[in-house]
């Protein structure tokens, strides 16, 4: 793999690829590369010929083997930084250019941005935008106008957003972001869905590997370790449980993400400190934390479709999340879990405390969260989905102009 220029083709992805369809797939950061563990593979293994571009980093290099796709790495900044995202855009536009893919796929904000107007000056005929969240929705200020400008420009320059849930979609429409017969949403949401055989109920090593004792009650997280993740709210609410529930320990899953809402030295510390409380780290593979778990807590601020929850729920653990946008898609309300309201650790706690109370009631709700990701959400049906809406698009190829995109921005500026 070259930095900043096209790679040579691996050979488990050049048979035939003088014929195949080109899609190009980016987000910004090499750690989000786990999203899109089996989307890659479903779509090479569909026809087309798989490029994934994102910011440079072994976990990029790491899905280019196991997928068997080409990389590109193509250093991108997450925050708002106008010089270097101009030399990003130039690169990302040479890219295309030199690639010309028929159909490219931009997500995470930053390379949704940048990708969507480098595809429509290269004039890429199918440009997707993914829309993964709304990170505007815990923005303030100044800010989140910027990030409205943002997502208005990215929309306006593709061709489809395709929301990866019911609620983002609606949010989507009520700030007007772009018309709504260009947000789309596939079935029931979700990008690549659960692999309900990774994840399954079973037994795993875990607890005795970081030091949880059988008899404990075992409160889980899995994601970024981040403000808007909701963890000052979890750590606020844990504490409060360990008043009346006090063999409980908390398994945070998941790294300390270096973002703007990354988390302060205080909460860092505070976790390390903890003698009840475990962090892992960074895991390749969350499937056995969730068999460690006896319910997750995403007390989330924002989402687009957590597939933490699906996970958790795939895995027969009841789940509490929050009516946050996304989140809410992710739980069937007194079924598979609770919905809380995002902010509030009294609430998180008062939900948890239910749950740890009534050990039926667990088991009822992760029996029902396992039947109802098998039915809605595995990975085959939510992958062949997406195979079938890229192969439908390509038989309506057309390219909109660079005007016919100004116009609709301006259009929603108004």
């Amino acid at each position: 793999m070259h930095v900043f220029e096209v790679p040579e083709r691996r050979a488990g992805n050049r048979s035939g690829a003088e014929h195949s369809p080109q899609i190009v797939l980016g987000i910004t950061s090499a750690q989000t590369c786990v999203v899109l563990t089996g989307r890659l593979r479903a779509l090479r293994e569909a026809g087309f010929h798989v490029t994934l571009v994102a910011g440079p980093g072994e976990l990029l290099d790491r899905i280019g083997r196991t997928e068997n796709v080409e990389t590109i790495a193509v250093p991108m900044k997450r925050e708002i930084a106008p010089l270097n995202d101009l030399i990003t855009l130039a690169r990302l536009w040479r890219m295309l250019r030199k690639t010309r893919p028929d159909i490219v796929e931009f997500s995470t904000p930053k390379a949704g941005l940048l990708g969507m107007v480098a595809a429509l000056l290269a004039g890429v005929p199918c440009r997707v935008y993914l829309l993964r969240g709304l990170k505007l929705e815990t923005a303030t200020g100044i800010k989140r106008g910027i990030l409205r400008v943002a997502e208005r420009l990215t929309a306006a320059c593709a061709r489809t957003v395709l929301c990866t849930s019911a609620s983002l979609r609606r949010q989507a429409i009520s700030m007007d972001l772009a018309p709504p017969a260009k947000l789309e949403l596939l079935g029931a949401g979700s990008s690549v869905g659960v692999d309900v055989k990774r994840f399954s109920p079973g037994w795993s090593d875990v607890r005795k590997e970081q030091g949880l004792p059988e008899s404990a009650a075992v409160l889980g997280f899995v994601g970024r370790l981040t403000r808007d993740k909701g963890l000052p709210e979890l750590l606020d609410a844990f504490e409060l449980i360990l008043r009346s529930h006090k063999n409980t320990y908390l398994l945070l899953v998941g790294w300390f993400d270096e973002a703007e809402d990354a988390l302060d030295r205080e909460w860092r510390a505070r976790i390390h400190n903890h003698p009840r409380i475990v962090c892992t780290g960074f895991v390749a593979d969350a499937a056995p934390y969730y068999r460690a778990m006896d319910m997750l807590v995403l007390p989330t601020q924002r989402e687009g479709f957590p597939n933490a929850v699906l996970e958790a729920s795939a895995t027969g653990i009841a789940v509490i999340t929050t009516l946050s946008t996304g989140a809410r898609d992710a739980v069937l309300p007194e079924v598979t879990g609770l919905l809380v309201p995002a902010g509030y650790p009294g609430a998180i706690a008062e939900a948890a405390e239910r749950l740890l109370e009534d050990p039926d009631l667990r088991r009822r709700m992760g029996a029902a969260g396992r039947r109802w990701v098998m039915e809605q959400f595995s990975n085959r049906k939510v992958l062949k989905l997406n195979v079938e809406f890229y192969k439908n698009l390509l038989k309506r190829k057309t390219s909109k102009p660079l005007a016919q995109a100004a116009m609709e921005l301006a259009a929603r500026s108004r």
